[in-house]
């Protein structure tokens, strides 16, 4: 009897052990789980996706082009022979002995030129940053469509949980009065039947959960095996300003419109530096004549040289390229104005789209969800009452579950049209 008990103690207290120990994980688990709020997110995109990083480091190479635009062409030197004979010919004078020679040559560029060419570096540098804007926008959208998914997928488990107990409920009560004879045997496998197959849809929803967590934690560079969490108490809304953009206020906040706007001033400029080869250039070159023979002087060279720009036969080239990037300058200009009025269209009409599902989602969540959940209880109080019959209830809860599941598809789809808005009024 003593050992028995003694054995009931060791027992008792390996398993007080275990659960400690379990504890202590779930704890130190627990710990782990960086809750993330949505700017949060997005700031981390912002310091951390390597396709960001890429586009700095174009930048600076473009800044690094832009330091050496102004550099000269190396000095050439040369050393050799001069008016020297071929072995084994008659020389007349020590005069044709020949000489040694040594050279220096330096071009000069044109100070215009070189002006020209680093305004025109220097502006490629804001094309990519506002590519690198560009960019950033496009992940932020991608970066808001996952953590809102999310957040209604957290939603919707929720509501199905809470289901989940309803149903529970109502199976009890039927398996009490079955033996009664007060419910029908097929009415509890109904029931049983949708209770399976919200726990399905919890399966699914957490699924799309994981998928979403996978896409944040790449979109921010972190760990695949990092513990991520979202707010679930994050409240979603578009502010009334943002609707009523006009057409001013999207050549200053599209970052696409910003890009071309860089580009047309990056193109005028390399077309005036296109037209600066109507410049000349310019050439030193010194020579330095050592003679062979005895009581020859010795001698030098010095030239100055210019380029002829304005020869027809040369001039052509950048005349021509000048002229072109006019057109290409004013080709990219109706390109701009289209973009801003089909965006201008577009955005009038997604605001609409805005009030219209904001409407929907207050009369589901004011009107239609309480509505029904006042059927599901007033039948449920009857059924308890065994006033009314299992089928009835089951399909009041349906119908409850139903609605509020449209509810949650149309905040989805309020909240993907959102960052569709956004994503269009910044790009």
């Amino acid at each position: 009897m003593n050992m028995n008990k003694h054995f009931k103690n060791i027992t008792s207290g390996y398993a007080m052990l275990w659960l400690v120990l379990l504890l202590l994980h779930v704890n130190r688990t627990d710990a782990q789980v960086q809750v993330l709020s949505i700017d949060e997110v997005l700031e981390t995109i912002d310091k951390q996706n390597p396709m960001l990083q890429e586009s700095e480091y174009k930048v600076k190479a473009l800044e690094e082009y832009a330091n050496g635009s102004k550099s000269w062409m190396a000095p050439m030197i040369g050393f050799g022979p001069y008016w020297y004979p071929y072995p084994g010919e008659k020389l007349m004078s020590p005069a044709e002995e020949g000489m040694y020679m040594a050279t220096i040559e330096q071009d000069i560029p044109n100070p215009a030129k070189l002006k020209a060419k680093k305004n025109y570096m220097v502006s490629r540098i804001s094309v990519e940053q506002e590519a690198r804007a560009i960019q950033l926008n496009r992940l932020r959208t991608d970066a808001k469509n996952y953590y809102y998914r999310w957040l209604t997928a957290e939603k919707k488990i929720s509501v199905l949980r809470e289901n989940i107990e309803i149903a529970e409920t109502m199976l009890k009560l039927a398996r009490i009065r079955y033996p009664y004879n007060q419910g029908s045997l097929g009415s509890i496998y109904k029931a049983e039947a949708r209770l399976h197959e919200v726990e399905n849809m919890i399966v699914m929803l957490e699924g799309d959960i994981e998928e979403s967590s996978f896409r944040l934690k790449a979109l921010m560079n972190l760990d695949h095996n990092a513990l991520i969490m979202i707010d679930t108490a994050t409240v979603v809304r578009i502010g009334t300003e943002i609707l009523n953009y006009d057409t001013a206020d999207l050549r200053s906040e599209r970052r696409d419109i910003r890009q071309m706007d860089r580009t047309i001033e990056s193109m005028r400029l390399n077309q005036r530096l296109q037209s600066m080869g109507a410049k000349p250039d310019f050439k030193v070159r010194f020579e330095h004549m050592d003679p062979k023979g005895a009581g020859m002087p010795r001698q030098y060279s010095l030239m100055a040289m210019v380029t002829i720009p304005i020869a027809p036969w040369s001039s052509k080239m950048y005349r021509s390229e000048t002229n072109a990037m006019k057109y290409e300058i004013e080709a990219m200009k109706r390109s701009r104005e289209a973009i801003l009025l089909e965006t201008k269209g577009m955005l009038s009409g997604m605001a609409k789209q805005i009030a219209r599902m904001e409407q929907q989602i207050s009369n589901y969540e004011l009107k239609i969800i309480p509505a029904l959940k006042k059927n599901y209880e007033t039948l449920m109080i009857a059924y308890e009452e065994n006033r009314e019959d299992l089928p009835m209830v089951v399909d009041a809860w349906e119908a409850l579950n139903m609605a509020q599941m449209n509810h949650l598809e149309k905040l989805t789809d309020y909240y993907e049209m959102i960052v569709r808005y956004e994503n269009e009024t910044y790009q």
